[in-house]
């Protein structure tokens, strides 16, 4: 089968507008945040030799789950504003060893370097992920700014953190009716973070990390996106509002988030609404 050019494939050009667009969202300042993207085997056979392995690393966990299972992560110290320009160098293609033990490096990370730092949490959240979702793909963590300051004045419960984002955005309860996941505040870069955001992510697809970031999982690029984009909007809007009138004057109500539950089909995690207003 002909290699076609790796520059051109679409999973390379996705990784490129999305680290490029969480710099300009001012996310990812200097080497912030970080991605992983799962890839079928057939897709990257199309422009790489998936059995060649330039170099195998001790993962220094076991991930048997992942197994064979290959991956685009960002690299550790990468900047992502510079992605777009040398995918080569900031980027790595790597697949998972038959015992789980190691990882197996594909493509990237030209002038050296390893897979980012949080790769145990991103490893352990995809494999939870895939088996509450086999269409399961994304990871992304970035240090999006509203809900970074959002957990220093707010009580960091998830149940309450969660239904302050619902109710500051019609949107909100439609995108994420699981919630939000909020861990206590860690050390970056362990594998207890990551088994402490795969355990949340057992039933919940956004994990914040207090005075961190958020990690969010999607079945595509723009899923995973698109979800950390409208909890970081929700933020946004509470922290504004909270400055201009730290007693709000309204917000949407719990049955208008039934109603709201009930017109889009999803339903709300349980026990943070209170009962229902029948008709």
């Amino acid at each position: 089968m002909k290699i076609h050019n790796i520059y051109e494939a679409p999973f390379i050009k996705e990784m490129c507008e999305a680290t490029r667009n969480l710099w300009h969202n001012g996310w990812a300042e200097r080497n912030g945040g970080n991605i992983s993207y799962r890839l079928d085997k057939e897709e990257v056979a199309f422009y790489l030799d998936v059995e060649r392995v330039i170099d195998e690393v001790d993962l220094g966990f076991e991930i048997k789950e992942l197994a064979g299972r290959i991956f685009l992560v960002s690299g550790s110290g990468k900047y992502f504003k510079n992605v777009w320009q040398n995918p080569a160098d900031n980027l790595v293609i790597l697949k998972i060893s038959e015992d789980g033990r190691k990882y197996q490096v594909l493509w990237g990370l030209e002038t050296g370097g390893v897979p980012t730092s949080e790769l145990a949490s991103h490893l352990k959240c995809h494999a939870v992920r895939l088996q509450q979702d086999p269409e399961h793909r994304v990871i992304l963590h970035t240090h999006s700014i509203a809900i970074s300051a959002m957990t220093f004045i707010h009580d960091l419960d998830e149940d309450k953190f969660t239904k302050t984002l619902w109710e500051m955005i019609t949107e909100c309860l439609v995108v994420f009716p699981d919630g939000v996941a909020v861990l206590p505040w860690m050390v970056a870069g362990t594998v207890a973070l990551g088994e402490a955001s795969a355990a949340k992510m057992s039933d919940s697809r956004i994990v914040i990390w207090p005075h961190h970031g958020i990690m969010g999982a999607g079945q595509t690029m723009d899923d995973a996106f698109g979800l950390v984009e409208t909890a970081e909007k929700a933020a946004d809007i509470y922290m504004k509002a909270k400055a201009a009138a730290p007693n709000f004057k309204q917000k949407i109500t719990d049955q208008q988030l039934w109603d709201l539950a009930d017109r889009f089909g999803v339903v709300p995690k349980a026990g943070i609404l209170s009962e229902r207003v029948t008709q």
